[in-house]
């Protein structure tokens, strides 16, 4: 149990919709559970759920509304024809999306008396529920407050960002920029070392190597990039440039799409080009914010 039996209700029965179902029923909470498409009800009804047949039944269930789906079109689509009973409700969104599209619906929540939370699911759905399991929250500081005990059920990492609407969707694409370019320098890895007839898991232990060193390397470049001051005494962008371009050559000798690493390349040159060759690789930030 997390908190208080409470009454929650989840929109949403995606795979991520049903984990959070299937987690604050774990918590031993009230589960109203409401999809498009029914049958998606079905599972979580025999794990206990309420299974609700309209929007308006399944919030009018629960003191803490929770969605989860593709986008903020979509769960505008079936929130706004129900706003009046939402009205005095907390209204949970875990909807990925814009900041701006966050401020939007905080903003529609307010104007008809619905406490609001924006969120981000920063996990995969198996951790859901788990010690690992890491939700951030942003917007009204009294839902929070109220609704941390129960949604609690969701994992071990909530973590509360402030009352900014947008701060948990900014975060949330700040990470997830974060994670998609990581992803598709990974597979550039895995495509060149591969180019010798070498089997992917044979490349894993080098690439979990790069990996032990990224914590500090993040720490290091989040100093110098509040200070202004991008030191290049560890390795300076005129020499890294040249090695990027080592890794560009090289795939393209093999026949490798080098696309993710041309980017690169092109952001470090530019840097060197405008007289920054001497800094660290933490320079280039100055040039993105542009």
């Amino acid at each position: 149990m997390t908190g208080r039996p409470a009454t929650v209700t989840v929109l949403g029965l995606g795979g991520m919709g049903s984990a959070l179902a299937r987690a604050f029923l774990a918590a031993g909470h009230t589960v109203t559970v409401w999809n498009r498409t029914p049958a998606r009800a079905e599972p979580l009804a025999e794990r206990g759920a309420v299974a609700a047949a309209t929007v308006e039944e399944a919030v009018t269930a629960s003191e803490l509304i929770v969605v989860c789906v593709v986008d903020y079109p979509a769960s505008d689509a079936f929130l706004h024809p129900v706003a009046d009973a939402l009205r005095g409700r907390t209204l949970v969104n875990l909807t990925s999306d814009t900041p701006e599209r966050a401020a939007a619906a905080a903003a529609w929540a307010a104007g008809h008396g619905i406490a609001y939370l924006d969120g981000a699911i920063m996990v995969p759905i198996p951790v859901i529920g788990g010690p690992g399991g890491f939700v951030i929250y942003s917007g009204s500081p009294q839902a929070y407050e109220t609704h941390a005990p129960t949604l609690a059920a969701l994992g071990g990492k909530g973590r509360y960002l402030g009352e900014d609407p947008a701060g948990a969707a900014l975060y949330d694409l700040a990470m997830l920029g974060f994670f998609y370019s990581s992803m598709a320098g990974l597979m550039y890895a895995f495509a060149l070392a591969g180019t010798n007839g070498d089997r992917a898991v044979d490349f894993v232990p080098y690439a979990a190597e790069m990996v032990h060193i990224m914590p500090d390397l993040i720490a290091g470049a989040a100093e110098e990039i509040d200070a202004r001051h991008y030191p290049g005494d560890l390795g300076d962008l005129a020499m890294e440039s040249v090695g990027i371009g080592h890794i560009v050559e090289a795939g393209r000798a093999r026949g490798l799409d080098t696309g993710v690493l041309d980017a690169v390349k092109a952001l470090t040159d530019r840097a060197v080009t405008e007289g920054h060759g001497g800094d660290g690789f933490a320079r280039v930030l100055e040039l993105l914010k542009r």
